[in-house]
């Protein structure tokens, strides 16, 4: 089997509002799984990322849309990657930040993840400050690809939203 499919009906499993995964399947199989732990630190929420995909596939590039929909068309709130994105023996991944025309929020994008590729990747760590006084949401929409690993064996691409709540953010 060759060829690409996209997965955009995840799964989305809940501990609580701020802790949530998306779960990507394919012919009742879970291809992979990206999923957040977030807490509350005063006025920012930190948040603990897990991307899981299964044996032979490689992560090509992730991309992330971080965006409070409280204020998604006033000002996007300030996201910064806090912890390094990289593997034991390899340089780190390429990361870039952009915020897109259309759409709210800020864009975090890494490519080029070397020998972080086959593995479960967990040393992406997130802080995101909204830049509102009452925000309590946010919202991540995940776009993950992945190649087959061999000739037989097809790619995926993950896409998907996941929508957390932090009530507890601003003392509220």
């Amino acid at each position: 089997m060759t060829g690409r499919e996209t997965l955009s009906d995840p799964t989305v499993n809940a501990e609580s509002p701020g802790t949530k995964a998306l779960v990507f399947t394919s012919n009742d199989t879970e291809v992979g799984h990206f999923g957040v732990d977030g807490s509350v630190t005063g006025d920012r929420i930190d948040l603990s990322t897990e991307i899981w995909h299964q044996e032979g596939t490689l992560v090509k590039s992730i991309k992330l849309r971080v965006w409070v929909p409280e204020i998604a068309t006033e000002s996007p709130a300030e996201v910064a990657v806090v912890s390094p994105v990289e593997g034991d023996s390899s340089p780190p991944p390429s990361v870039s930040f952009s915020t897109p025309r259309r759409e709210p929020g800020t864009v975090i994008e890494i490519i080029d993840l070397d020998d972080l590729a086959d593995e479960t990747i967990s040393t992406l760590n997130l802080i995101v400050i909204p830049s509102s006084d009452t925000a309590t949401d946010l919202n991540i929409d995940v776009t993950i690809d992945l190649s087959g690993g061999s000739v037989f064996r097809s790619g995926y691409t993950l896409d998907g939203e996941l929508q957390l709540a932090y009530p507890e953010l601003h003392g509220q």
